[in-house]
């Protein structure tokens, strides 16, 4: 069975619902429902009428054929032919097919039904309940354990891809008691790409909310679909941002529009990011080259923006001046825009396809860059290049020999950072004082690593979220490791001692080849059998 992780995202605590609603159907409901069935069966007749039209005019041809030896047909060339004729119409006869609707008699001259004899079934009373029927109170109370999320519980949302089925799994995280397992999950329209947890209600059912726990799902697709994560088995997104979420007759009017426009995305999905100031703006970036901006109010694009001339993998609002976006693009150049005034931005450039782009929560003055030729930069925002080509970061590390297909920044630590690459390493970093030090590098077994994440909360901020292309996840709690306690001891007094190193696994195949998953880097080790490098 082949599966992977593409993506995923931390929920802090305390923000689910302790108990989950189960998804039910109601009038209004079913009407969305059949609205959108309708709409994407009027779409599937369009494309099976336009693979049809080609089919007409050759099945015409035919049937000139078959009329004209129709007759023929009709009559047995020969006594063989005659022969078999009789033989099948013995067979009809056998089925009695010409009475097949009629009403069957029994011996005692009682109907026979399709359900036999009626009287043997059994029947309740109006008022009275039927047992197989009715759930009984202690069984509906066991559902709700089940579902029941701690208010010191984490959720970790995975974008998965699993026998090329795609669904987002809803993990809960319970650190005390070292366990992490699947809560819920949902079905996804295209490979899942980025995920963004949101704070505010959107669509269906969220009028007079304040607080959500909402994420938005940006795949292959170019829909970005919006799933309230305090409702279990959900049919529907709460809501569509981009064309799928039109009105039906403007849906069609512009189906066949292939080109960038400033209303809805036309490629894949590629980035995300929620802006935590003005909590209903929502970010997009998407292969179509374009950069979209959301009003999860109305859940229609406010703006569209086209700084980049290549696709735009990556997103991030300034911490501090809400209305400042950095993108990152295949054209090898960073953006940092006003988005109220679209003209007023700077661009910076490196010497490879972008992966990442992540402001310095410690110091906004400084970003960080990814590369897909595994370097990391270090930029100061108030030394803006006269050119791209003149960019000149403060320290660039080469982290990885190949992509850096993953980058985090731990927000309780400054100067702590993670990569994690398709060499299938994850690597921390001590960056302090501008000068970046290799604190320990782990293969974590999940193969080509597609997402790493440091929890959002203070209390677990050093656990991190490690997936990839085995379609696993791990935790990993890196204030247990040796290397990393002894990098940090003089910002966190807690580190001093050694204690047992914690590391969480979740769905884990150890049946599974290993490949080269097992392999231990090259350089010094660590007593523990993996290559570390103490804080000179």
């Amino acid at each position: 069975m082949s599966s992977m992780i593409t993506t995923t995202a931390w929920v802090r605590r305390g923000v689910a619902a302790q108990f989950p609603t189960k998804y039910e159907i109601d009038e209004k409901e079913m009407d969305r429902i059949s609205k959108l069935a309708r709409m994407q069966l009027e779409d599937a007749k369009g494309d099976l009428s336009a693979a049809q039209g080609e089919e007409d005019t050759a099945m015409d041809e035919d049937e000139k054929d078959d009329d004209a030896m129709e007759d023929d047909s009709e009559k047995p060339a020969t006594k063989e032919g005659a022969a078999s004729k009789t033989d099948d119409d013995d067979v009809l006869k056998e089925f009695d097919l010409d009475h097949y609707d009629s009403e069957e008699i029994d011996e005692d001259g009682e109907k026979v039904t399709m359900f036999g004899n009626v009287q043997s079934l059994a029947y309740h009373q109006p008022n009275e309940e039927d047992p197989y029927l009715v759930i009984p109170e202690d069984e509906d109370d066991d559902d709700r354990e089940e579902l029941q999320i701690m208010p010191t519980d984490n959720l970790l949302l995975a974008g998965k891809v699993e026998d090329e089925v795609a669904h987002l799994e809803v993990y809960v995280y319970e650190d005390k008691a070292d366990n992490l397992y699947v809560h819920h999950d949902i079905m996804l329209p295209g490979i899942p790409l980025c995920l963004e947890w949101l704070d505010i209600p959107v669509g269906k059912n969220s009028e007079g909310r304040d607080q959500g726990n909402f994420v938005a799902v940006g795949t292959m697709e170019p829909d970005i679909e919006i799933w309230d994560l305090d409702v279990v088995d959900s049919m529907y997104p709460n809501a569509i941002l981009g064309q799928g979420g039109q009105d039906e007759d403007k849906k069609k009017s512009k189906k066949k529009k292939a080109k960038a426009n400033d209303e809805y995305h036309i490629d894949s999905i590629l980035a995300l990011a929620a802006n935590r100031q003005h909590r209903n703006l929502l970010a997009s970036a998407s292969a179509d080259r374009t950069v979209k901006l959301w009003d999860l109010n109305t859940t229609s694009c406010a703006k569209s923006y086209s700084h980049h001339t290549d696709k735009v993998c990556s997103l991030d609002w300034h911490p501090k001046e809400a209305t400042i976006l950095l993108s990152g693009s295949y054209d090898r150049t960073v953006v940092a825009a006003d988005m109220r005034s679209p003209d007023t931005k700077a661009r910076w450039g490196v010497d490879a396809d972008v992966e990442a782009v992540r402001w310095d929560p410690h110091d906004p003055n400084f970003f960080y860059v990814t590369t897909d030729g595994g370097h990391v930069y270090r930029y100061d925002v108030r030394n803006v290049p006269a050119s791209p080509v003149e960019s000149k970061p403060v320290w660039t590390l080469q982290a990885h020999d190949s992509s850096i297909s993953s980058f985090d920044i731990n927000r309780s630590i400054p100067g702590f950072l993670v990569t994690g690459s398709t060499d299938k390493e994850v690597k921390l970093w001590n960056v302090e004082n501008d000068k970046p030090s290799m604190v320990v590098s782990r293969k974590l077994d999940v193969g080509k690593v597609f997402s790493t994440g440091f929890a959002p909360d203070q209390e677990v901020s050093f656990r991190l979220a490690v997936a990839g292309s085995k379609g696993t996840v791990q935790i990993w709690d890196a204030s247990t490791n040796g290397a990393v306690r002894r990098a940090f001891v003089s910002r966190m007094p807690d580190f001093e001692g050694d204690v047992e190193e914690r590391i969480l696994g979740v769905n884990a195949d150890d049946d599974e080849e290993s490949d080269d998953e097992g392999a231990e880097p090259e350089g010094a080790q660590g007593p523990d059998g993996w290559e570390s490098m103490d804080e000179e």
